[in-house]
């Protein structure tokens, strides 16, 4: 099986440069493969290999205006160029939307590194080309602290090692493949009703809270409003004209607004993963869950921050990982069956149940949470199709 890791980097000043160097050589290789792939579209051509294409960018490299890229690692505008290329094609092939320039403002910084040449130890990875000096202490520039010591494997076969900066922090991504280890499981099956009043509510009656209505997310909350309103403010006071002046101290409180994005995301998706990993690790024969229509749930104004607290996207894709890794059969009910109106005990659907309608109530004498019914109603529905 074929896992992904990704772990910080902790690079010193003159790394931090020659990656800022690498992600922008990246850039600039990807905007002009796709730039020449439009143009030789526009002039009735076909689509450019991406063969073509690098030996068109080898003779640019050794040209005068471009003599910059000489001390860029090769591979690195050749994965972006390659990546360009797919990326064009796949729009063709109806599988992606048009591919769209990369912007130095907006876009991640990111470059790819060679799988072949990178090395990792239990403290350090190795990137090509930073120091071509043979000098020893030359070359503990190529070598990168991890943040994580002993997480990636040293001994192993490393796919598509990428390189990314999120505003904060460096970061590498890269696949690694382990040996499969299927658990026995056992004979019962758990249904999952996800909610916004309670993130999971399982049939065996375990409650997984909203961690959204904590104290400390609060407190986060009300701390990342506040620095909203101060730098609109900031922005107001010190415009010029039509345009905005950003100013040192805008730059700052913008720094302390992303630091405080990402301590509210790091929070939301760590307790999602524990919450998995806690279900996970009952091994249950099969697990069952809604199909649920985020998209159209965003669209009610008084609901849609909340739901997009909650990371529901999140929440499947990390379940159908992991069941995939253990063994488990993942079983995702229609969109349509009416999990919280139908009766656990007589089968009568209420058609005419609110959202604000917290406790079941049938004719037959069922009083039961509605959350807590819809996840034995999936439980029951999982029954029908688990193998």
């Amino acid at each position: 099986m074929v896992k992904a890791i990704k772990v910080m980097l902790i690079p010193n000043n003159v790394q931090k440069t020659k990656m800022f160097q690498y992600a922008g050589a990246s850039r600039f290789a990807y905007n002009w493969a796709l730039a020449r792939e439009i143009e030789n579209y526009e002039k009735g051509g076909g689509f450019l290999s991406d063969a073509e294409l690098r030996k068109e960018f080898t003779k640019l490299r050794h040209s005068d205006e471009y003599a910059w890229l000489l001390n860029i690692s090769n591979n690195v505008t050749k994965q972006a160029i390659k990546d360009a290329c797919t990326a064009y094609k796949n729009f063709f092939r109806g599988l992606q939307k048009f591919p769209r320039f990369k912007s130095k403002k907006r876009s991640m910084p990111k470059f790819y590194q060679d799988n072949v040449k990178i090395r990792f130890s239990n403290t350090h990875v190795k990137f090509e080309g930073f120091s071509s000096s043979r000098k020893a202490n030359k070359q503990k520039m190529n070598w990168v602290r991890l943040a994580e010591h002993g997480r990636i494997p040293t001994n192993a076969k490393y796919m598509n090692p990428r390189i990314s900066f999120d505003g904060l922090n460096w970061w590498i991504s890269v696949c690694v493949e382990f040996p499969d280890c299927r658990e026995t499981l056992n004979d019962d099956g758990v249904g999952i009703d996800l909610g916004i009043k309670d993130l999971a509510v399982c049939s065996d009656g375990t409650k997984y809270k909203n961690i959204n209505k904590s104290q400390k997310v609060k407190k986060l909350e009300k701390q990342k409003r506040r620095l909203q309103c101060s730098i609109s403010r900031s922005y107001e006071k010190n415009k010029k004209g039509e345009s905005y002046c950003k100013t040192n101290n805008v730059i700052k409180k913008e720094k302390l607004l992303l630091k405080r994005n990402h301590r509210l995301t790091n929070i939301r998706k760590n307790y999602l993963n524990q919450t998995i990993s806690e279900i996970v690790n009952r091994k249950p024969r099969f697990m069952c869950i809604e199909d649920l229509n985020v998209s159209g749930m965003m669209k009610n104004r008084h609901l849609s921050k909340a739901v997009q607290a909650q990371g529901f996207f999140w929440f499947r894709k990390q379940l159908e990982y992991r069941c995939s890794d253990k063994g488990i059969q993942l079983i995702v009910a229609d969109r349509f069956y009416p999990s919280s109106k139908l009766c656990s005990c007589c089968g009568n659907i209420k058609k005419d149940l609110k959202l604000s309608d917290r406790v079941y109530r049938c004719a037959c004498g069922n009083m039961i949470d509605r959350d807590f019914q819809a996840s034995i109603n999936l439980k029951t529905y999982g029954e029908k199709f688990a193998s």
